[in-house]
């Protein structure tokens, strides 16, 4: 039996799960469930893709440094896999920046969240998906959460 890898000792991705936790918690209060690491079509990756109860996907590419959140040049490639996005911020970043037309506040939402919890300060507008495409990234959506539950429950499914 393989032992599991070791986890990284990494403050901002230590920092980027806590944010991601808090988020999950705010969406699943609101009938909205997400998973963390989902893959695009376009060779990206959000931080976080969910569906809420009326079949919207969103995104929420989080952001626990300034750094990564002002050199940050792809997340626009999300928006075409999206009804709504947000950034999700950790609670010490300065959010100054997110007014700004770099990042677009007209188009975007705005969390703001620990390990515990989250507060929506900017709602994402609706920016409806064309319905062939919102049907191919919630079938993808679907198919990678049931291939990551199955894979938790039979660690070895698919290698035989």
């Amino acid at each position: 039996m393989q032992a599991p890898a070791p986890i990284p000792d990494d403050p901002d991705l230590k920092a980027a799960q806590a944010v991601a936790r808090g988020i999950c918690r705010l969406f699943a209060r609101n009938d909205i469930w997400c998973m963390p690491e989902m893959p695009l079509r376009n060779a990206r990756r959000a931080d976080l893709m969910g569906i809420d109860a009326k079949g919207h996907l969103i995104i929420v590419e989080i952001k626990v440094s300034r750094a990564d959140l002002l050199g940050d040049a792809k997340w626009g490639e999300y928006l075409d896999y999206c009804d709504r996005f947000y950034w999700g911020l950790a609670p010490h970043l300065d959010r100054a920046c997110m007014e700004g037309p770099a990042f677009l506040p007209q188009r975007c939402g705005l969390i703001v969240a620990d390990a515990y919890d989250a507060e929506v300060l900017r709602p994402a507008p609706l920016v409806p998906l064309n319905a062939a495409r919102r049907k191919v990234e919630t079938e993808r959506l679907a198919r990678a959460a049931l291939r990551r539950g199955q894979f938790l429950s039979d660690p070895r499914v698919g290698t035989t």
